[in-house]
């Protein structure tokens, strides 16, 4: 067992608590990690501020990690000690119809006891004063050491800056891939990003590595403007600066509405304008950001009826496993941007701090 020092959420709305816990060591299939560097999300918020139907408290949050393998348990082939990992919020077991099928990435070998916050076998491999402290997202990343299923790490490039390349572990691949997998964005084309926070910038990016024409990024926050220009955006626009509807400004902009559009915030009426902002034919709109639990989403079926389409994305569409550790090599040829999504370095004791810069927007 190994004593180490872990942001725990003790309970829904409270700030973390950093906390010694004991880490188990790995069973068959497990294998457990140093986690070296880890960023903060809006997902691990979500779940913290009590709005998540799947949060389990106490609990050890954190999704967007990379470290070393220090032990693994017994079966585990495809790592060994010393290996440079970034752990997987959705695993690849390469064995259910999910894997098997080229058109998803939802492996669900694990999926009910991760949405538990437990490892496969239903039990948790982290206590502290003498409680069960669960897992999340089957990753956990806010502790010094943690324990994942042998499924959900992927080896990468051991020269790899880790501080840099954890961000590989959720955001900017997921917003990458959005525009090169699930929207396939073609060369010349119009794209609208709404939002502008981590995972727009990296829809950006993916749209100008594909090629569009024009890059159209949405927000509220005037001071993100300058940030999308670096990663590719054309031109920006506020929704505050119209009395109309966001998406018949962008219908009259782009004569008729953009061929591709991507929601990365996680609200239901953005949604519905991102669809609408999409033209008549052929538009396809993207929807990345998650929305709050039991929210719906609405439209007139004309609007699909008249050929825009309607889709969704979780990391991204990659294949985890597999993928991961090519993103990796594409930052390091420099094909990608990683660094310049880094805006704080802050020491593990600051966890707090990185969350208020968040939620502000810096």
């Amino acid at each position: 067992v190994i004593k180490c020092k872990a942001a725990v959420a003790w309970e829904a709305g409270k700030p973390l608590s950093l906390e010694e816990v004991e880490v188990a060591p790995p069973k068959a299939h497990e294998v457990r990690i140093k986690i070296v560097a880890t960023a903060v999300c809006h997902t691990d918020a979500y779940t913290l501020s009590g709005a998540d139907p799947e949060g389990c408290f106490p609990v050890i949050l954190g999704h967007e990690g990379a470290g070393i393998v220090e032990s693994v348990g017994e079966g585990v082939t495809k790592v060994k000690p010393g290996d440079t990992v970034i752990p997987l919020y959705i695993p690849q077991c390469g064995e259910c119809k999910f894997c098997k099928n080229p058109k998803t990435n939802l492996c669900q070998k694990i999926r009910i006891t991760q949405g538990k916050g437990l490892m496969p076998d239903g039990t948790s491999r982290f206590t502290c004063k003498g409680k069960q402290i669960y897992h999340f997202m089957g990753t956990s990343t806010f502790s010094e050491y943690t324990v994942v299923a042998d499924i959900s790490v992927a080896k990468i490039d051991a020269a790899a800056p880790l501080d840099k390349v954890c961000l590989l572990g959720c955001g900017i691949s997921t917003g990458y891939g959005a525009a090169v997998n699930t929207a396939k964005v073609e060369p010349g084309s119009t794209c609208a990003v709404f939002g502008l926070g981590g995972v727009g910038l990296a829809v950006i990016m993916g749209c100008k590595v594909a090629g569009a024409s024009r890059i159209i990024g949405i927000d509220l926050n005037k001071d993100k403007y300058a940030k999308a220009k670096e990663f590719g955006a054309t031109e920006y626009i506020s929704p505050q600066d119209f009395k109309k509807p966001i998406q018949e400004v962008l219908a009259e902009m782009t004569d008729g509405g953009v061929d591709y559009s991507f929601e990365c915030i996680g609200n239901v009426g953005v949604m519905r304008a991102a669809l609408e902002a999409c033209h008549k034919g052929w538009g396809v709109s993207v929807i990345v950001g998650v929305a709050a639990a039991g929210q719906e989403i609405s439209t007139r079926p004309f609007q699909l009826v008249t050929g825009r389409t309607w889709k969704g994305t979780a990391f991204g569409g990659w294949k985890s496993v597999d993928n991961v550790p090519k993103l990796v090599t594409d930052y390091m040829s420099k094909k990608i941007k990683v660094d310049e999504f880094v805006t704080h370095t802050l020491p593990f004791g600051k966890i707090n701090e990185a969350f208020e810069l968040m939620h502000t927007g810096k």
